[in-house]
């Protein structure tokens, strides 16, 4: 291999001379010890490299060299259950080996290479294979079969292909090409992780990631294969709504990037997920699930990767055919990563230091989301779903990391520590938050819900809106200067958000409500609201109504196990018609 000298170092970027055939993003080893590097500039005889590792000790005139190959990561069975560092060392064989801190220049195989994958062909040797095509399964975790896939550009005729117990080194078969070159497929395959896994055709939103959580299903819908942004201060609940998101999304895959966040937050993070239990199939959520941790005392130059090595996994496993989410918190870290080596890098800064090419990277980022027809013959479908949680400093969202995810998000679920200090949960505001696929997914609402799902939402954000209109006036003159029908409205909108909005990640019934459940509490607070503006208008007294039992019963429905059927909403809606009748009678007596 090509080796170089290294001239200066400055933090973790290496300027070194001599790697002759030295090609951007090439993976090197610096000094003695071998540090992971990566070139990223190139000036006629020196070469720049981010190192993934501390260089204290690295010298002028320490050896590096060159492998000739980009960063990549290693795709194969094993990767479920897996705990990595940004680079895709795997911590947990780490610490076995070296203790609870990871030894300079430390590297163990991303994949077990002892274990044995019991391989059953689904081809048979003679058919024709292209990119993408399924050649067999794995039993990677009792709730994921891994389809073992011919890599892109390799297409021919299957000349071997044998089942049995095989490690991820191993060869289960072989491919002949056109020309007669004999290609080897094994259970695994590498793929550099800035470059996006190639796709048949990308597909227009059309069905909903459902989630479980109320404010987001009903008012805030993300897409499959959709985008999220979370803004939120330190301590407005976004590590606990990504981890409700992972519980109960409508994921197959789950991928958490834990990219800079603090070490104790992140540490909560790994010891909680192990014992989370997957709500369906009461196995342990970490059957389906990768996480990737690079807190904020890791080396900066692999949080900058860390996102790369997360959503490159998540394509391996949407291009199987499975729905994967993907958690990235927060990339406000990975923004001051990449400020961090701008800097040492001497770029000219854009806003608030951070490099003038933060909007593209973002982008670029962003951009590897969607619900895609996978290659290979068959037409599979699968998408990967980006929820990205952003930590503004003091929650100030016009900072440049939260205005440049947010023109390339679609939906914006704004974190509101105000909400959070008064045990509003989820603490997401209703007023500042959007999402852009509402009309895109109205059609499948309609369809598989409730034809009136679009104008039932609606009324509530329209309700919600009057409110805070109303609240300006109840602060300059007090609540009892108000019309009858303007306490209802205020009423209503309360009913909305303690009764709807709000909802508990710890109770076990009110931690998911299915979509049909959320159809039939938030139709049964509207009909609420228009019996009690109606009946107020017929002279009844606005006390007497809030006082109603039906009223009680209403507020209880989120905890309402979903194994009574929604034939409970019925009795409701009967309830509440003869108990409005009755007030109405003796209001006109």
């Amino acid at each position: 291999m090509p080796e170089g000298k290294v001239t200066k170092v400055s933090g973790p970027v290496v300027i070194a001379e001599g790697l002759t055939g030295g090609r951007m993003f090439d993976v090197v080893r610096v000094g003695d010890l071998g540090l992971v590097g990566e070139i990223i500039r190139l000036v006629e005889h020196e070469a720049t490299i981010q190192v993934y590792e501390d260089t204290t000790g690295i010298r002028p005139g320490d050896a590096v060299e060159n492998t000739g190959q980009a960063l990549s990561v290693e795709l194969g069975p094993g990767l479920l259950k897996s705990i990595y560092d940004g680079v895709q060392r795997p911590l947990n064989v780490i610490q076995k080996e070296g203790g609870d801190f990871i030894a300079r220049g430390l590297t163990a195989p991303a994949l077990d290479e002892q274990a044995h994958w019991e391989f059953t062909p689904t081809k048979k040797v003679g058919e024709k294979v292209f990119p993408g095509d399924i050649v067999g399964t794995v039993p990677e975790t009792p709730l994921l079969t891994h389809r073992v896939l011919v890599p892109p550009g390799v297409e021919g005729t299957l000349s071997r292909l044998d089942a049995g117990s095989y490690t991820v080194r191993d060869n289960v078969g072989e491919v002949t090409t056109a020309d007669g070159k004999r290609i080897p497929l094994g259970l695994s395959q590498r793929w550099k992780v800035r470059v996006p896994r190639p796709v048949a055709r990308k597909l227009p939103p059309h069905v909903p990631l459902i989630t479980g959580q109320r404010v987001i299903d009903t008012f805030f819908p993300v897409a499959r294969g959709g985008t999220a942004a979370i803004p939120g201060p330190f301590g407005s609940g976004k590590t606990v709504i990504q981890q409700q998101l992972a519980k109960w999304a409508e994921a197959d895959v789950v991928v958490y990037v834990g990219c800079g966040e603090r070490g104790n937050e992140m540490t909560e993070v790994l010891t909680e997920f192990p014992h989370l239990e997957d709500p369906k199939s009461k196995r342990p959520l970490m059957e389906r699930t990768i996480l990737i941790a690079n807190t904020s005392n890791m080396p900066v130059a692999a949080r900058e990767a860390s996102i790369y090595t997360g959503i490159t996994i998540a394509e391996y496993y949407r291009d199987m055919g499975y729905q994967v989410a993907l958690m990235a918190d927060s990339t406000s870290r990975w923004a001051e990563a990449l400020r961090e080596i701008s800097g040492r890098l001497e770029e000219m800064p854009g806003e608030e230091g951070y490099p003038a090419y933060l909007g593209r990277r973002l982008a670029e980022f962003y951009e590897r989301a969607g619900q895609v027809v996978v290659l290979g013959p068959e037409a599979r479908q699968g998408s990967v779903t980006v929820i990205g949680a952003v930590s503004p400093p003091g929650g100030d969202v016009s900072e440049p990391v939260s205005q440049n995810t947010l023109r390339v998000t679609r939906v914006f679920w704004a974190l509101d520590a105000s909400l959070a200090n008064r045990r509003h949960f989820p603490s997401i505001n209703w007023l500042s938050s959007y999402s852009l696929y509402t009309g895109d997914l109205d059609p499948w609402y309609g369809q598989h819900v409730n034809k009136s799902w679009a104008s039932l939402r609606n009324e509530a954000v329209e309700l919600l809106q009057k409110e805070a209109e109303l609240q300006e006036i109840v602060q300059l003159v007090g609540s009892d200067a108000l019309p009858e029908r303007e306490k209802a409205v205020l009423d209503t909108a309360r009913m909305i958000r303690e009764d709807y909005l709000q909802q508990s990640a710890y109770d076990e019934v009110d931690t998911y409500t299915s979509i049909e459940k959320q159809y039939r509490m938030l139709k049964a607070i509207l009909d609420f609201g228009h019996r009690e503006t109606e009946a107020v208008g017929k002279g009844v007294s606005l006390a007497k109504a809030v006082e109603m039992p039906v009223r009680l019963k209403i507020a209880r429905m989120k905890t309402q196990s979903e194994k009574e059927g929604l034939g409970a909403f019925d009795q409701l809606e009967g309830e509440m018609a003869t108990q409005f009748e009755t007030l109405e009678k003796e209001a006109a007596a």
